[in-house]
């Protein structure tokens, strides 16, 4: 592996949770996820994205939905237990979570915040999430990945 172990690898190392590293070619120009899952060859709907928000009442919530997806607000704000959410500007990205655009992870936030995974994912034994940099994503149990983050399963995307 090319990769140097990220903050997000070495905390599942020290929870002794397996995963799976895959690396790929990014670019600036094109930071999709949808791009990502066509590179490391996983179908879209186990590919996820992280979203950051910030809550009415809450604060700073993390939301994790399939790449192709888009994060339905509402939902957002009723399972989080807030009236309304709002996904943070990119410029905030890095400040709120340690990471940066295309490289943020759910796991090993600078702080830990309430965690979202939209409820598909259980219908898969794996899941992807960025592995803290761009170029890598990290391949994990989806049971694991929940129990790690404390992570609530719920319906977060529109339809």
């Amino acid at each position: 592996m090319a990769t140097k172990k990220t903050n997000a690898m070495r905390l599942l190392d020290s929870a002794k949770i397996d995963y799976k590293v895959y690396e790929y070619e990014w670019s600036e120009d094109d930071l999709s996820g949808v791009k990502v899952a066509t590179q490391i060859g996983i179908p879209c709907e186990r590919v996820f994205k992280t979203l950051v928000a910030k809550g009415d009442k809450t604060g700073f919530c993390v939301f994790c939905i399939p790449v192709e997806d888009e994060l339905d607000l509402k939902k957002a704000a009723s399972e989080s237990g807030n009236k309304r959410v709002e996904l943070i500007p990119v410029k905030e990205i890095l400040g709120v979570t340690g990471y940066i655009r295309g490289g943020c992870s759910p796991v090993g936030m600078k702080k830990v915040f309430p965690t979202f995974l939209d409820e598909t994912a259980v219908l898969f034994e794996t899941v992807t999430v960025s592995a803290g940099i761009r170029g890598c994503q990290l391949e994990i149990k989806t049971d694991d990945l929940v129990r790690f983050l404390e992570a609530k399963l719920c319906p977060i995307t529109a339809n």
